[in-house]
């Protein structure tokens, strides 16, 4: 492991910690100040929550046979000094593995059984259920016992053909499945459907998560594996092998599965040492090396800096035995570097348009109320300065004009209460359309649209009116949020005409992304219908594994978008009753002491040292805002080093 890769990682876990110590500081601030708001509290709690939680994810994808897993085993664990997963001759990964590090669980592996395919459960609700799993404990301080604990991913059995068929596993264009049968009168499946191992690795413990696939078989028999798993990876590495090429099912993979992938893409071609020719010098040997690169950059549509040649196996050899001449050779190094800057520069921009943001909003709103804060002290102070000398008629008067001010804002609430009460009823409503019970009610409609035959005719027709229905949502909600923010605007616009308020009214609420995501969908069921294998083998077993993955998409956009509603819809009112709130607070301190003074002049004096106190208090609250406000714009700023992937 080169210092790069880990140390970038490394990094990238401090500044994570430190973000999540800046909200948590955000958070003491508004609790010291008695600014809290219990709502907020709770946001700010789960934002950092969430920090503490994230991570990197990094998805290998390969056809059989190209070496992917020895690849992982040299770029993340060599440092066992031996390969720890099972890349042997023979020894293939058969089921989707997730590698990583949480301390809530001791090392272990845990497997999902085969059998749980003929159910209609998600992998993601799956791994909500402990009971479907079956645990073997790690023994990290014995490598053979890892070692043999491991080998378990790639075990296989023999089932008959009616259960690789149950199983949706028989494909009779598998050549390998179609000898076994013919030989055996038996077909050999894998044993276990997923694994998640949990390994205290140091880079696992910093947040990374290496996700390791097998080839197209499996993709194309785990729908949930290329809609929702793989593209949310931060990183996709597509691993080629340089005897043979871009082959017809490496193309299939990357056409069907990654290229339409919005998460970056490097292709490598391992095995490169099978061109290390004695017979050759080393720049004839490079000048065929880089011809693969250009040919295997054309064929996949890739610029060629995202296409690097490797020797994962030599690589996995040079770091055991600590020869940096062959390690140089492997071009390891040059894979370490990519990825050090690309899934660090890809998650960065996620946190950045997030967490960060979202935070940031608030601190602008705080930072609002404190210039208020500081404001409405100076004014005071200098109204309570022009009381010197002055007899108390002129106290007086001050205090009819501070209780006609009171008035006219009680007056002014009353009015916004009877319009938040109206923009409570109205996003409740605009919410429920967004729900889980309404989503569910929509994806049965699509269910009976397609029918019990479960062909990819009937999906289509069953995807496109859920389209259709999730695009009326959008148009309902839209309308709904306009009507809020006409009653918003006119409260914003009421209490800057009669009161001075100077406010930002929000923005109107989006839709975009809920319409974009959901024809995201559309355009992959469109793909998937269109492959000429499955219109005309019509796999009912594929097309109804595959609805349930789309809904399992669906039920994650609507309930982002549900979210983002409900954060809108607290935003539309909040800035200003947070400023109503200091306006009143300002007006009864007003008429608190000018009460004072106007019982005893010789208070003006106290009072006015006390506003100087509060003042100086005011404008520490102000510095430090700006302060946190500076580091969360800084921390939102993207790398400039970073090598783009496409």
């Amino acid at each position: 492991m080169t210092i790069g890769l880990q140390q970038q990682i490394t990094d990238f876990q401090e500044w994570r910690n430190r973000l999540a110590d800046s909200i948590s500081d955000y958070r003491r601030w508004l609790d010291a100040t008695n600014t809290s708001d219990p709502m907020q509290d709770l946001r700010l709690y789960d934002l950092s929550e969430a920090l503490g939680r994230d991570h990197l994810i990094l998805a290998f994808v390969a056809e059989f046979s190209r070496g992917k897993t020895e690849t992982i085993n040299a770029l993340f664990f060599a440092d066992f000094n031996q390969r720890l997963l099972p890349s042997e001759a023979g020894r293939t990964t058969m089921c989707p593995t997730e590698i990583f590090w949480s301390d809530r669980d001791e090392p272990c592996i845990k497997l999902l059984p085969i059998e749980t395919r003929k159910r209609d459960d998600t992998l993601a609700y799956l791994k909500t259920n402990p009971n479907e799993w079956t645990k073997i404990r790690l023994d990290i301080n014995s490598a053979d016992a890892m070692k043999e604990a491991l080998y378990s991913i790639v075990e296989q059995k023999e089932v008959s053909l009616d259960e690789a068929k149950r199983l949706g596993l028989w494909n009779p264009d598998d050549v390998s499945m179609a000898q076994s049968m013919q030989n055996k009168g038996k077909v050999e499946v894998p044993v276990w459907r997923h694994a998640l191992i949990n390994y205290p690795h140091p880079l696992l413990k910093s947040g990374l998560v290496i996700l390791d696939t097998p080839g197209l078989n499996t993709l194309g028999a785990e729908p949930e594996l290329t809609l929702s798993i793989i593209p949310n990876a931060h990183a996709i590495i597509f691993l080629l092998a340089t005897d043979t090429g871009v082959t017809k099912s490496d193309m299939q993979i990357w056409t069907d599965h990654l290229k339409p992938s919005s998460s970056r893409k490097l292709a490598v071609l391992n095995k490169i040492d099978i061109l290390w020719d004695e017979m050759k010098t080393g720049d004839e040997v490079d000048a065929m090396i880089q011809s693969q690169v250009g040919a295997t950059a054309h064929q996949l549509g890739l610029p060629a800096t995202s296409v690097l040649a490797i020797s994962a196996q030599k690589a996995l050899v040079a770091k055991i035995r600590k020869d940096s001449e062959l390690l140089e050779r492997s071009g390891i190094a040059k894979v370490e570097q990519v990825l050090a800057t690309n899934i660090i520069g890809a998650k960065h921009e996620i946190l950045s348009s997030t967490i960060i943001n979202e935070v940031l909003g608030m601190l602008k709103i705080s930072r609002k109320i404190a210039q208020q804060k500081l404001e409405n002290s100076k004014v005071h102070f200098i109204e309570l300065q022009g009381l010197r000398g002055k007899n108390q008629g002129v106290v007086q008067s001050l205090m009819t004009s501070v209780s006609i001010d009171r008035k006219k804002c009680d007056a002014s609430i009353a009015t916004l209460n009877l319009a938040n009460d109206r923009i409570g009823v109205l996003g409740r409503i605009l919410l429920e359309s967004l729900s889980p019970r309404h989503l569910e009610e929509t994806l049965t409609l699509s269910r009976q649209a397609i029918g019990d035959s479960w062909t990819t005719v009937g999906l289509n027709r069953g995807m496109k009116g859920l389209i259709k229905r999730t695009n009326e949502i959008a148009e309902d909600v839209t309308h709904q949020a306009a009507d809020i923010s006409l009653m918003a605007d006119e409260m914003y616009a009421l209490f800057q005409s009669k009161h001075g308020f100077e406010l930002k009214v929000p923005p109107p609420l989006s839709m975009k992304s809920f319409s974009s995501n959901m024809q995201e969908l559309e355009k992959v069921t469109d793909q998937f219908c269109a492959d000429p294998v499955n219109m005309m083998t019509e796999k009912h077993f594929l097309v109804r594994k595959f609805f349930m993955s789309l809904g399992g998409q669906a039920q994650a956009v609507f309930a982002s978008a549900h979210h983002d509603c409900e954060e809108w819809l607290r935003n539309v009112l909040d800035p200003l009753i947070q400023q109503i709130a200091e306006h009143e607070s300002a007006l009864e301190k007003r008429m608190a002491s000018l009460k004072e003074i106007n019982d005893n002049l010789s208070a003006l004096e106290s009072n006015l040292s006390k506003l100087t106190e509060e003042y100086k208090q005011h404008q520490l609250h102000c510095t430090k805002l700006d302060q946190m406000l500076l580091g969360l714009i800084n921390a939102s700023k993207p790398s400039s080093t970073a090598i783009t992937l496409k």
